[in-house]
């Protein structure tokens, strides 16, 4: 058999996702997904080994696809902080990219430098969920851990480094560290020595491949049947290869609905917020991705849900026979927040009167979490992101048609939506195939793009303007956000 497939891992807080892809033109073959242990904020963490666990169960429900697989890569989960000893063991379970303990760490980095320096050099400003923070918190609550470390990386270079035994890393998942500079693609010593002096920096750190670049091969003490000498792609981030997934291009505009939110466009040129607000990562392609990220998305509406005790279908109908403008609102920050940087917050629902009804109640939650992302894209827009083209909505939720239509009601745009469900692993695929061929891998997501749907058109415009003013009004006074808003 020729090895005329490849695989493309998605290491998500949740669960590991494969999908195979046929290397002729893209088309999915088959996939597989492996849960991970659950997490809940402020404390986040996870045993990286339990997401190789993972990765080695799913790939066990592939079997029959896995000798035909030429290459392997893989988007993983942002920010979070691997650390092995020199027998490649965990030294401590990994602090996650939700994991906001390390709040103060990240408020005394901004004291030792300035904002404007921050965001200047790594696209972003520490805040709790950036890597940098985390490793300050690490310093500050286990110093004598940090004796024992001998390798430091991110999810996905963890599980490539599993799959070959080669330390590796890309511009993209990088970009997310808060030491490593997205312009010149390298890692920023002096930056990492500020949240945790005294490292050998230049041992621990894996190498900074390009992003179509090659990290060796999967070797035979990977256990991996079958799959014994594929190619390794260099990795990224999640979001990054969802981009690659969803084959979009400048001035598309993404939001992603998952247990977080996030909002993102890719732009030639690199963006720096020193508001903190925007994140100014790489993508992986040799372009740029600002994105803003919400703590807040999916887990909100799940959380009403259960509250009134209704399935999603039932959900659904109760948000889309509710009318707009009702007064209830929702302030989703029900874990805290990212962004706007609240790590302590907590969700609000106001504007209840004795005959507000459950639907109103259901609305709201996705208007809630809809306005906190439509703010974080003004934002990208102000910052001179082009945001001029489709509007695509990914993600779990995404399938919902209640978040679809008020998405669409709120901003006045058509929605789009991709028949791939799993953006992140079909990109990491994409990725996979780059590195085996050495194509660009912007032209073979293009080539390999889904054919996007139309989800939602704008119904009722009407009261859009009024919904996300209350909103504002509802989240500012409450939670100091008023100097974020007017940024």
């Amino acid at each position: 058999m020729g090895r005329n497939l490849v695989a493309g891992i998605d290491t998500s807080t949740q669960s590991c996702t494969i999908v195979i892809r046929s290397l002729m033109d893209g088309h999915l073959v088959a996939e597989a997904r492996a849960p991970h242990p659950p997490t809940t904020p402020p404390r986040s963490e996870q045993d990286p080994r339990d997401w190789w666990r993972a990765l080695t169960a799913a790939f066990g429900q592939l079997s029959s696809h896995l000798p035909a697989v030429a290459a392997v890569s893989v988007g993983g989960q942002g920010h979070g902080l691997v650390m092995l000893d020199s027998d490649d063991e965990p030294v401590r379970p990994a602090k996650l990219w939700n994991d906001t303990e390390s709040a103060p760490d990240a408020a005394a980095l901004v004291e030792r430098l300035p904002a404007l320096d921050w965001a200047s050099r790594t696209g972003s400003v520490p805040g709790p969920a950036l890597t940098i923070s985390k490793l300050a918190w690490t310093r500050r609550c286990h110093p004598r851990t940090l004796d024992r470390v001998a390798r430091l990386m991110l999810p996905a270079d963890y599980l490539i480094y599993r799959m070959g035994h080669h330390a590796v890393t890309e511009r993209g998942g990088s970009s997310g560290t808060g030491y490593f500079d997205p312009i010149r693609n390298c890692w920023d010593h002096e930056l990492a020595e500020l949240a945790a002096p005294g490292l050998d920096w230049e041992k621990i750190l894996p190498e900074v491949l390009a992003s179509n670049g090659q990290a060796g091969q999967i070797g035979p003490s990977a256990g991996l049947d079958g799959l014994t000498g594929a190619v390794l792609g260099a990795g990224s981030g999640d979001n990054m290869t969802a981009a690659l997934g969803l084959g979009i291009n400048s001035g598309d505009t993404v939001i992603s609905l998952g247990t977080s939110g996030t909002v993102y466009t890719v732009t030639e040129r690199a963006v720096h917020d020193p508001s903190g607000a925007i994140n100014g990562y790489a993508d992986a392609t040799g372009r740029f991705m600002p994105m803003i990220t919400t703590l807040n998305a999916a887990k909100v509406t799940d959380f009403f849900r259960r509250l009134l005790g209704v399935d999603t279908d039932q959900f659904d109908a109760m948000v889309l026979a509710a009318a707009a403008g009702s007064g209830v609102v929702v302030v989703p920050y029900l874990d805290g927040e990212r962004t706007p940087n609240l790590p302590l917050a907590t969700g609000q629902l106001l504007g209840l009167r004795s005959n507000t009804s459950p639907e109103q109640i259901a609305r709201a939650a996705i208007e809630g979490v809809l306005c906190s992302l439509l703010d974080g894209r003004d934002l990208l827009r102000a910052a001179g992101a082009r945001m001029d083209g489709r509007l695509i909505l990914t993600g779990g939720a995404a399938r919902s048609r209640a978040y679809q239509q008020i998405l669409a009601d709120l901003t006045g745009e058509p929605v789009y939506l991709s028949p791939a469900t799993e953006a992140a692993a079909a990109g990491a695929a994409v990725q996979a195939a780059a590195a085996l061929t050495g194509e660009p891998a912007a032209e073979l997501a293009r080539a390999w793009a889904p054919p996007l749907i139309l989800g939602a058109v704008p119904r009722d415009m009407a009261g859009a303007k009024a919904i996300r003013a209350a909103y504002r009004e509802a989240a500012a006074p409450a939670l100091g956000m008023a100097k974020w808003l007017a940024h």
